[in-house]
């Protein structure tokens, strides 16, 4: 019995090749990933350190054959040298090459104007720390007015273990600020923890080693319960005492940020506290307002 004929590859089954540019530690990341998944990656690096590092992870350098085959081009270069970096491939590549970006406060535009070629973004949302770093479980923010390209980036996500949010080009400034409060903004809040520990005597090694499995535990319920159901403490309470006593005596610089957070519970808060009479029911007239 002879075989049907072969059905040619679909958008969903169809893996570009794609070529990434830069050898840190996301573009070997990605490159990593997309290798596991039978993507057809080349790295494409302007340093010999950058040649070398890929070689050690098993990948292979672009050839200008492979920069004229690419289909998608990651540009995973530092922000400010996206422009000149996209700029300068742009005379090299054909137009049928997409270019993309990894920045998440950049617009498409800082990959020039140029007509007939497709442009977007893949900005993972992790953090990092080496090229083994597995991507898996993490979301990476999409954006590109082009639904083939999207097609194909969605399909990179999905081979990479990523989630998929599509972030419009106008509101790109609020998504990138809300990336960084929830990660820089993290470590800025633990060192004001830190801070306020040191007031009462207590180092800063042994403050932070106290407060890391503290916070992974209110991370954990965050994860579970959500935003109003994982929030704990005497604002939940309506402990107006034990507020009053955090305001008299943590540090000048540290008092207006608990003040500032503890005003900004999350909706909801109110519904799990014990106290029925308001968002900030019980805290006392004024209390968290005071300047």
């Amino acid at each position: 019995m002879s075989p049907g004929p072969r059905r040619r590859a679909g958008p969903s089954t169809r893996r570009p090749p794609v070529v990434v540019v830069g050898m840190g530690r996301l573009g070997g990341a990605l490159a990593l990933a997309l290798q596991a998944k039978r993507w057809p990656v080349r790295i494409h690096s302007r340093t010999a350190a950058g040649r070398q590092r890929a070689e050690a992870l098993g990948l292979k350098a672009a050839s200008p054959a492979d920069l004229k085959r690419a289909r998608v081009v990651l540009l995973c270069v530092p922000d400010a040298s996206v422009p000149s970096v996209a700029q300068a491939l742009s005379t090299t590549l054909p137009r049928t090459a997409a270019l993309v970006h990894t920045a998440g406060a950049l617009p498409l535009d800082a990959l020039g104007t140029t007509r007939g070629r497709t442009r977007g973004s893949f900005h993972p949302l992790c953090a990092v720390s080496s090229p083994h770093d597995s991507l898996a479980g993490s979301t990476v923010a999409v954006s590109t007015p082009s639904r083939a390209l999207r097609d194909v980036l969605r399909r990179m996500a999905a081979d990479a273990g990523l989630r998929v949010i599509e972030v419009p080009e106008a509101h790109r400034a609020a998504y990138h600020a809300g990336a960084v409060l929830s990660a820089g903004g993290l470590v800025s809040l633990a060192d004001a923890a830190v801070a306020a520990l040191g007031a009462s005597g207590i180092p800063p090694a042994d403050a932070l080693a106290a407060l890391l499995p503290l916070m992974h535990s209110a991370l954990r319920g965050l994860e579970t319960r959500g935003l109003a159901g994982g929030l704990t403490g005497p604002i939940v309470r309506g402990d107006s005492g034990v507020v009053a006593a955090h305001l008299e005596a943590l540090p000048a610089d540290v008092a207006p940020l608990y003040r500032l957070l503890s005003l900004g519970e999350p909706p909801g808060a109110a519904a799990a506290s014990e106290c029925a009479g308001g968002r900030h029911a019980g805290l006392g007239a004024g209390l968290l307002y005071r300047q």
